[in-house]
């Protein structure tokens, strides 16, 4: 029993993780359709930039910040500067994402080495807490808690705010938002600005869970894609149901069926794409 407890922990603690990788991308991708396939890579360059921050101060805080900045500095310059040029052509703008993932990450395997880096938690956080079932590392159980708190406040922000009804219209139907007088693609460079501060974030977060090393970052970015399939382009509660099948199929299957833990990670897409290709919580295009 005492196994499945540790499974669903953790199952909920990857879900945790995607959520907020996932969260901006999805809404980055409904505003303006474009896939950013480096946002893995900006999640690589967060954690390992947030890491040697924390190993110089000895502040959490201050490291998580630095690798969120540093991210939202790296999708800023891309989306003014690159993106921008080959808009709307959708080939041009998946090989540009690429291409700056490829170019991060060769960049970070040059100055940190190719060897695993963990995340240097302070003792009081290490430790484990007491769930009345078993016990847990206690900053796990933080990243789940910030990850339902980030999950309200976007709720907050999409729902009660000027900015959130712009973005909700621009994701259902941009022409339209556009002849509204909406900037859709300031909104979208916000958004996008929004959606790699969370990937650093998620990357000096994330590394309590799994150590930094070269690669990581296409895993995040297929398992963040896996996420918004499942639960629809642009819908934040569609990035909150995603991560937790996500989350939970990964830990589960890793755990008891290790040779088939693709099969049952990437079944559930598979089936999303068959029947419902717009996702459980997305609308048709």
């Amino acid at each position: 029993m005492n196994t499945f407890y540790f499974l669903t922990l953790n199952g909920l603690t990857m879900a945790a993780l995607l959520f907020i990788m996932a969260s901006g991308l999805t809404l980055a991708f409904g505003l303006m359709r474009v896939v950013n396939l480096a946002h893995g890579a900006f999640y690589l360059l967060g954690g390992y930039f947030g890491v040697q921050v924390i190993r110089e101060t000895g502040s959490l805080t201050l490291g998580i910040l630095a690798g969120g900045g540093i991210a939202l500095v790296g999708g800023l310059l891309m989306e003014r500067f690159l993106l921008q040029r080959v808009r709307g052509m959708d080939l041009s703008e998946a090989l540009l994402t690429i291409a700056v993932g490829l170019i991060i990450a060769d960049a970070l395997l040059v100055v940190y080495g190719g060897q695993p880096v963990s995340l240097p938690l302070p003792p009081e956080l290490r430790a484990p807490v007491d769930l009345g079932v078993m016990m847990y590392p206690y900053f796990r159980v933080l990243i789940m808690g910030f990850a339902v708190l980030l999950g309200i406040a976007l709720w907050l922000v999409m729902t009660y705010t000027r900015i959130g009804a712009a973005i909700r219209a621009g994701v259902d139907d941009r022409e339209t938002a556009m002849s509204q007088g909406i900037n859709v693609p300031l909104l979208f460079g916000g958004v996008f600005a929004v959606a790699s501060f969370l990937a650093g974030v998620a990357g000096v977060v994330g590394t309590s869970y799994m150590s930094l090393t070269q690669g990581l970052d296409v895993r995040v970015l297929m398992l963040s894609l896996v996420v918004i399939i499942i639960g629809g382009m642009g819908s934040l509660k569609g990035a909150a149901v995603g991560a937790l099948i996500t989350g939970m199929v990964s830990s589960f299957a890793t755990g008891y069926l290790p040779q088939f833990a693709l099969f049952f990670l990437f079944l559930p897409m598979t089936l999303i794409l068959v029947f419902r290709p717009q996702g459980l919580f997305g609308r048709t295009a």
